[in-house]
């Protein structure tokens, strides 16, 4: 194979001809069962993965690879990190582990190009390494997210559960998240990063989490960074639990933004903060627009019409209801969404609704949902997506990829009507992002 290039590609400007199976490395294995779906192409030669690389800006980066523009999917799973690749988006090329026995809650690719992995490795606690070469080589981040020694509250980070790369203007700009509740920065690419003392010793900061150490059932978590590509000082943050939180002036204060949200768990339904945001998303082509996925539902705000929430997913079929993680937006249409639903009910299985896996979409900004669930197993699927586990890419007709509970990572080329399985017997899959 000739040489291969890390280039930048802007949305459709280039269409690969030649097919990436050509690799006499590779080797492509059909479904009996489904002629039809989609070869999965596993890599033969696992040193195939370090010649792979990406930079570039925006959604719809691709690697070029003797000629072929390569589309990026990075899987962090339980058990170390998996890159899938390929050229048409039809035949994809499995690669990894890297990192293997480490648990991957997030992996992120700055407008720059560089990639930053939030792990955790057991006893030996957490991590964020940090890559300027497209994935081929990783270095751990000397000065990682912590709380100051001596803090009264006497936090000390358990892990990093969310990356933000701010926009392409802000360059350097991250954010991360952390577990217990905690918000820190990184204005030099990711290189060193300290606390948001705005936020993390804000005099209300203990009553909005509640306390450090319990909530969900990993802790406390930190998440949805929104950097406003209009201003970077305004931004949008959430809590498992303690709700959605806004900052005018670049984390210097906040205030809860939570005003329209049930809080079915909570004495009071009405309560300015306690809520549980599970996914929020800003719309990259109109900023004034928020998605959220709640435990208490699908929600969408018009931020310049007032700061309050409005209940989407009333429209949501009854019997499959408006629960799950993840949230992803089309960035060319701010009414256009996808979520993946899950059983809520009772003791919250954390299972797709009766077994039946589905993606529901909205065109409309959530005054319908149309179920898409061709290529998904019929019944007996018992998993479901976690919030990080689902994205959507840029092309003119969007791909949609979601990682399961179960080791599966499944994709759409035609935004979400038809669904294959990719890679499977993965470990449980924590993220999925793509470039």
């Amino acid at each position: 194979m000739g040489r291969w290039i890390a280039v930048l590609m802007m949305f459709d400007s280039f269409r690969a001809d030649s097919h990436f199976m050509s690799d006499p490395r590779t080797f492509a294995s059909r479904s009996e069962a489904n002629p039809d779906r989609p070869a999965l192409v596993m890599a033969a030669n696992r040193e195939l993965g370090t010649k792979l690389g990406c930079r570039g800006l925006g959604w719809s980066i691709k690697c070029v690879a003797g000629g072929v523009a390569m589309h990026v999917i990075w899987v962090g799973t339980r058990k170390g990190v998996f890159k899938l690749t390929s050229a048409e988006r039809k035949a994809w090329a499995l690669e990894g582990p890297l990192y293997l026995g480490n648990l991957v809650y997030h992996i992120v690719r700055s407008a720059a190009g560089t990639l930053i992995m939030a792990t955790s490795a057991g006893h030996l606690g957490p991590a964020l390494f940090r890559s300027t070469d497209g994935g081929k080589t990783w270095v751990e981040v000397a000065a990682p997210p912590k709380f100051p020694e001596g803090e009264p509250r006497k936090r000390a980070v358990k892990h990093v559960f969310w990356l933000t790369a701010g926009p392409a203007s802000a360059h350097g700009l991250w954010y991360a998240g952390t577990s217990p509740q905690g918000l820190f920065v990184s204005r030099d690419d990711g290189l060193t990063w300290e606390g948001v003392a705005g936020f993390n010793d804000h005099p209300n900061q203990l009553a909005w989490v509640y306390n450090d150490q319990d909530q969900t059932p990993d802790g406390g978590k930190l998440h949805s960074v929104n950097v406003d590509p209009r201003d970077v000082n305004r931004l949008l943050l959430c809590m498992s639990g303690g709700g959605v939180f806004v900052s005018d002036d670049g984390g210097r204060d906040w205030r809860p933004m939570n005003r329209g949200c049930a809080a079915d768990f909570m004495p009071d339904p009405n309560a300015e903060y306690g809520h549980d945001p599970h996914s929020v998303v800003q719309h990259p082509a109109n900023p004034d627009r928020y998605w959220m996925q709640n435990h208490c539902g699908i929600y969408r705000m018009d931020r310049q019409a007032g700061e309050t929430w409005r209940r989407v997913g009333d429209h949501m079929p009854k019997h499959v209801g408006d629960i799950g993680f993840p949230m992803v937006v089309n960035p060319r249409n701010p009414d256009a969404a996808w979520v993946f639903p899950m059983d809520g009910t009772a003791v919250w299985p954390r299972t797709s609704p009766d077994g039946k896996p589905a993606v529901y979409a909205t065109r409309d900004g959530g005054e319908s949902w149309q179920r898409l669930d061709r290529g998904f197993p019929a019944a007996q699927a018992w998993w479901t997506v976690k919030r990080q586990a689902m994205c959507c890419d840029g092309e003119a007709t969007a791909g949609l990829v979601l990682g399961t509970t179960s080791g599966e990572v499944w994709a759409s080329a035609d935004e979400g009507q038809s669904f294959a399985c990719i890679a499977r017997h993965l470990p449980h899959i924590y993220s999925v992002t793509v470039g």
